[in-house]
Formats: C-alpha cells, sequence, structure tokens
C-alpha cells in the first residue's frame, strides 16, 4: 500500500510523539537593519517562550549581527564611492 501527501515527521526521543517536520521554512527579509533588529527580536521571544533553545537563539542572533555587519558594510561602501565620485 502507498501513503501520499504525508508530511515528513520525526519521532522526539524522550516523549516517543511524532513531530511533524516542516517541509519548507518561510522565507525571511533580512535585507534591511529593522528586518534584522525584527528578526532578533522574534528570536529573542521565541527563546524567553521556551519555543527555542536559547544555545539556538544565541546562534541565531549572533548570525544575524554578522549579516548587520554587513549590511552596514556594504553602506559605509556605498557612500565612499558616492563621496569619490564628487572629486
Amino acid at each position: 500500500m502507498m501513503v501520499a501527501n504525508r508530511q515528513p515527521a520525526t519521532i522526539d526521543s524522550d516523549t516517543g510523539k511524532v513531530i511533524l517536520t516542516p517541509t519548507r521554512t518561510p522565507p525571511i527579509k533580512l535585507d534591511t537593519l529593522r528586518n534584522l533588529r525584527d528578526e532578533m527580536g522574534r528570536v529573542y521571544r521565541e527563546a524567553r517562550a521556551g519555543k527555542i533553545q536559547t544555545q539556538d537563539a544565541t546562534r541565531f542572533v549572533f548570525v544575524l549581527d554578522k549579516l548587520r555587519d554587513v549590511l552596514m558594510a556594504m553602506d559605509i561602501e556605498k557612500r565612499i564611492e558616492a563621496l569619490e565620485e564628487r572629486k
């Protein structure tokens, strides 16, 4: 017998309960400092609520902070190029 249209799942080793595995994570816009700030806040709130482990939250926010550094560096580079074109 073939089973179709079933969502992937895993079994929790502690409780034995079936946990549905999401097939795709919805895209998160991380192209502005505001979007990064909002995502950091979401991660913080989820960690405080116990939805994600604090170790994972720390890792996620670290990566978001690195993305912030890149966005800021790109902005500075763009401004320097604009100043150099004025000369």
